[in-house]
């Protein structure tokens, strides 16, 4: 089936550094979610081609994660567009916490936004010219939301669903529910008209049930042993430095896997690596602080399992993306 997209609404597909975007047009103009910081420049030409010289009057952002907003601060300097956010982040926001925030955890960086307005899920909006209801989406991200036009049977997914899955479940790596959670956000996706999913990485797609038959299957996977989930967390981790960075030098890699607080939560979680217990590559077995050991047992099984993946290489001294 094919479902054309209305003259106001564009679509920029972006990969998996930078989400997609959602360039809205009409009586004023909308951008829905802005890439990763060092794509803002990238950003910034795409929104000011299509724009042809009108200005972005408002920013909108399905939840903040760096991949998502990184772009907000360059179109915010640009336009002086008003922003809104999820609710429950707008006091994190607001005092700019890292710790509250997600980019210090995850290493990934996010330069300093502000915003003006929230959106909460029971919402409504006019985007485009046409009406679109908020929805709630915890699971991958507890405060993630759903934008949806129940007139065209558009759908802005983020990133609870994709053609081929949905975002790592970040809660449950800090011991939180996140499973439930993602399962209920597929469930009100399934109770939804959607003709045509927009999801926040990779191409659109209309096939909806397909779609949510492949996100059930992996999510019965990953919640059958959260083992796996913080597998998954690690190599998308990985996977994300690479994409930002292009090569890693592997004597750097178990310094820089220490350096982030969720890997350190997924090796937890893990117990294991290569076989063998985490506790074994402690320097205290009844603390949580792995060793040097640890680290490098984690970036060799991480590296290996990206290359036989195909989704990097080695290069010599270094690890590149593939």
């Amino acid at each position: 089936m094919t479902v054309r997209l209305p003259a106001t609404m564009q679509v920029f597909e972006r990969g998996w550094l930078s989400s997609n975007n959602i360039l809205f047009t009409g009586s004023d103009t909308a951008l829905v979610d802005s890439g990763y910081v060092t794509h803002a420049p990238q950003t910034l030409a795409l929104v000011r081609h299509a724009l042809g010289g009108r200005p972005l009057d408002r920013l909108l952002n399905t939840h903040l994660h760096s991949d998502h907003c990184g772009g907000n601060a360059a179109l915010q300097a640009e336009y002086g567009c008003r922003t809104a956010i999820p609710a429950a982040e707008a006091a994190k926001v607001a005092a700019w916490d890292d710790d509250a925030l997600s980019y210090r955890a995850t290493g990934q960086q996010c330069p300093r936004f502000g915003a003006d307005g929230v959106l909460a899920p029971g919402d409504a909006l006019e985007l485009g010219g046409m009406r679109w209801q908020v929805l709630g989406a915890p699971g991958h991200d507890p405060h993630a939301l759903l934008l949806f036009c129940p007139d065209e049977g558009f759908l802005i997914s983020g990133d609870a669903l994709w053609e081929n899955g949905f975002g790592v479940i970040f809660p449950e790596l800090a011991g939180e529910p996140g499973f439930d959670e993602a399962r209920a956000t597929l469930d009100l996706i399934g109770t939804l008209d959607a003709r045509l999913v927009v999801p926040g990485h990779g191409r659109m797609f209309t096939d909806v049930p397909e779609a949510l038959e492949r996100a059930y299957s992996r999510l019965d996977y990953l919640s059958a042993d959260p083992r796996r989930n913080a597998e998954n967390a690690i190599k998308v981790l990985v996977k994300f430095l690479l994409l930002e960075r292009q090569r890693i030098a592997l004597a750097a890699l178990p310094g820089l896997l220490a350096s982030i607080p969720v890997v350190a939560a997924a090796l937890k979680l893990l117990g294991r690596v290569d076989g063998e217990p985490v506790h074994a590559f402690n320097a205290h077995p009844h603390t949580d602080t792995p060793t040097d050991d640890a680290w490098q047992a984690l970036a060799t099984w991480a590296t290996s399992s990206l290359v036989r993946a195909k989704a990097a290489r080695i290069d010599g001294e270094f690890l590149a993306d593939a």
